[in-house]
């Protein structure tokens, strides 16, 4: 039913408190949708947040037309295109900056070592989108789950080490469009962690795979300060600006470990320049 007369607009009112709003918006939010980059294609429910920075002389923002960003634009996630949909939503907010976060499971398949089973290992995924000064970027996260046996628990015993399931999880970051914006895909990202520690998880393992599974994390021993070196190195080789960090879920202590390592190209440059390290 149509009003009569036209309903006030509160949010564009102005404001004379003089101060600017780092980020307001809407959080939570769960809504269908499919990850597709090309690689890796699934659909499922994710959780988004949509926000923006809200300048001094603004009242508030139109919160209903960050839920229409989320149904027009993103039912389908690549990361290579969100410069368009966050170009586009910073435009419909009439926001200087807007912020996009993304989070949903992602599965990918993976090949039990003896038996050659296939099962899907489900991985917590998130996209993390800033659009400021026309400039986007493109931070994506992914976590997987790893074996890691103690170096040192294998060195002082007369047989076995103690081992653990950790969770390892890292953040390459991207700026712009296509594959400058994701320089290193989910698959991609995945496989590097699953390789980073002393064996992989698996979720269907036959006798014959457990076999090997076990001698491999028994012939790879590595601290949780060798999972996020391991990862960082690779990812240096290629240039990729990145935030990595593991928890142990120790097995014989009452604590978890942990461990984090963040880098960039330029703070590898400041470091030189100062002649230390990253």
């Amino acid at each position: 039913m149509k009003h009569p007369h036209p309903l006030p607009d509160i949010q564009s009112a102005s404001d004379d408190r003089g101060v600017v709003i780092d980020l307001v918006g809407i959080d939570n939010l769960r809504y269908p949708t499919q990850f597709d980059d090309g690689e890796v294609k699934q659909a499922g429910v994710a959780s988004f947040r949509v926000g923006v920075r809200l300048a001094a002389e603004r009242r508030g923002t139109h919160m209903s037309r960050m839920v229409e960003l989320v149904d027009a634009q993103l039912r389908v996630l690549d990361p290579r295109d969100l410069h368009r949909q966050a170009k586009y939503g910073a435009a419909l907010l009439d926001a200087d900056e807007l912020r996009l976060g993304i989070a949903m499971p992602v599965s990918i398949p993976v090949v039990a070592p003896a038996s050659g089973r296939v099962s899907e290992q489900v991985h917590d995924a998130a996209l993390d989108v800033v659009h400021a000064g026309g400039v986007t970027t493109v931070g994506v996260t992914l976590t997987a789950e790893i074996t890691t046996l103690c170096p040192c628990s294998k060195a002082i015993s007369d047989y076995g080490a103690h081992n653990q399931r950790s969770l390892a999880t890292v953040t390459s970051w991207g700026e712009g469009e296509g594959d400058t914006a994701y320089p290193v895909t989910i698959a991609a990202l995945a496989s590097l962690l699953r390789n980073s520690g002393s064996a992989p998880a698996v979720p269907l393992v036959k006798r014959p795979d457990e076999r090997v599974l076990t001698m491999q994390a028994h012939d790879h021993p590595c601290f949780a300060e060798d999972v996020v070196r391991n990862v960082s190195a690779e990812l240096r080789r290629f240039a990729v600006s990145h935030s990595v960090s593991v928890r142990n879920l120790e097995s014989i202590h009452s604590h978890d470990v942990v461990a984090t390592v963040t880098w960039s190209p330029l703070s590898e440059l400041v470091a030189s320049q100062r002649g230390g390290a990253t």
